[in-house]
């Protein structure tokens, strides 16, 4: 008697000999980098997740008052700054956009702070703050013959100076961003405006904002995502005094490695998650759009 066998009766044959050529090269161009990854990427996140696994590290911030003023703060500094930021950014746009000679020179004097290091120009900006040999205090007493405050003494001013510290910064990167919008724009429409007599804030409203829109909502969500790991703004201005009052989330963790309190530098860390993820999901979102 005859055995027939079907086809899923067989054995399959092993894997490298189902790979093809092409297939294999693939997988192994592709092999450093996923060891890139691993190594890099998932090691010390998975690494980070593990030492902020134990629930007493989140008692302890709970009872903290400095990770409270933290979280506060890390509010105030993206409500404040990003938004007016990106306000300025929009309309400086408009301003760097147009095609005069002096505003191209002005415009290469605008980049510089967002060009160059942070650390040598927040530190510049630290020094001249400085209440006893800063160059501001020392205007301050030449022209009015008072003493100037003490600008990082008070935490509402310190935290102040930090935000204005970061609009300087990164507003020269988003007003190029903007920019590229702008030009996208055809020009044809602003030329059908002004034949029927539009006025700026006409063409804006009907034009250039209608256009924009997708853009600067984009460019506001990745912005508050890479605020949120703003930590030269903050840290080399202030160092998070007087008092650890104008500590951000991503300065305070390094404020529990000095103290040698690692699993409460991994969990402030992590409490930031529940502001980056919805951050990071709207904007992939919109993205995908």
């Amino acid at each position: 008697m005859a055995i027939t066998l079907s086809a899923s009766d067989l054995p399959s044959p092993p894997l490298s000999a189902r790979l093809t050529t092409p297939q294999v090269w693939g997988i192994v161009l592709l092999a450093p980098y996923i060891l890139v990854f691993l190594a890099f990427v998932v090691y010390p996140v998975g690494y980070g997740l593990w030492l902020a696994r134990h629930p007493e590290s989140y008692v302890a911030l709970y009872h903290d008052p400095i990770f409270a003023r933290a979280a506060v703060n890390t509010l105030i500094f993206l409500v404040i700054g990003i938004n007016f930021k990106m306000l300025v950014a929009l309309f400086l746009s408009g301003f760097f956009v147009q095609s005069r000679s002096w505003i191209k020179w002005l415009s290469v004097l605008f980049i510089l702070p967002w060009a160059v290091p942070s650390i040598p120009t927040i530190l510049s900006v630290r020094f001249m703050l400085n209440p006893e040999w800063g160059v501001i205090n020392q205007l301050i007493f030449k022209f009015t013959g008072d003493d100037g405050p003490n600008w990082l003494n008070d935490p509402t001013v310190a935290l102040a100076m930090a935000i204005g510290v970061h609009i300087w910064k990164s507003l020269p990167f988003w007003t190029l961003i903007l920019m590229t919008g702008r030009l996208a724009i055809s020009h044809d429409l602003f030329e059908a405006a002004d034949v029927d007599g539009a006025s700026w804030w006409q063409k804006f409203r009907f034009i250039t904002w209608p256009s924009m829109q997708m853009l600067y909502i984009t460019c506001t969500l990745l912005s508050m995502i890479w605020t949120l790991g703003d930590f030269n703004s903050v840290y080399l201005l202030t160092g998070g005094g007087p008092a650890d009052l104008t500590h951000v989330l991503s300065t305070l963790g390094i404020r529990y490695l000095r103290l040698d309190q690692l699993s409460l530098a991994m969990a402030s860390i992590v409490c930031a998650l529940p502001f980056v993820l919805p951050l990071v999901y709207f904007m992939m979102k919109r993205l995908s759009r």
